[in-house]
């Protein structure tokens, strides 16, 4: 979640993200056994996940000398910029906020009603949290409790036509 990028990681990686006219949505530093991963989402302002696969090589780039010159990671790690993909990541309010009448998945900070995650439609986003129908019954969960979200995508047949090959209308007669 966007709220939980820590802050001197967030002061590093928002000017650069913004000095190419996109949004920070969240950050993901795994830590472990080296190579460590940090995983940045960008989006566009209006939130159509357009970005394209040079413009997350160049933020990469950038990123990758602003935070190699402020020793920000203190071992060797793997930076990866991407946009929020078919299945979205909700990091923000407005992320959610647009998200609203879709399917999602999210986990809590600790268990509500004996669980952690919860998938189903997002009815409603306010200040204080969200309303999600899971299965069957409206449930509510304030923001402060969310620790990730995205929105579920299902892939129907049509994702995996290609474009511009339609298939030739089979003749009547016998080929030879």
């Amino acid at each position: 979640m966007y709220q939980d990028i820590p802050r001197d990681l967030r002061e590093w990686i928002e000017p650069v993200v913004e000095s190419h006219a996109l949004e920070l949505v969240d950050v993901e530093l795994h830590k472990g056994r080296s190579p460590w991963i940090l995983r940045v989402i960008v989006d566009t302002p209006v939130g159509d996940g357009r970005v394209g696969i040079e413009l997350c090589a160049q933020v990469s780039r950038e990123l990758g000398t602003q935070l190699d010159a402020h020793d920000a990671i203190p071992v060797r790690y793997r930076l990866e910029v991407s946009s929020p993909g078919l299945s979205r990541v909700l990091g923000r309010e407005k992320d959610f906020a647009a998200a609203r009448g879709c399917e999602v998945w999210l986990e809590t900070r600790r268990p509500l009603d004996g669980r952690r995650r919860f998938q189903g439609e997002l009815l409603e986003v306010g200040a204080e949290g969200l309303r999600m129908k899971v299965d069957g019954a409206e449930l509510s969960i304030p923001f402060a409790e969310v620790a990730k979200a995205h929105t579920v995508y299902h892939f129907t047949p049509e994702d995996f036509a290609r474009p511009g090959l339609a298939r030739p209308a089979r003749s009547s007669r016998a080929r030879r």
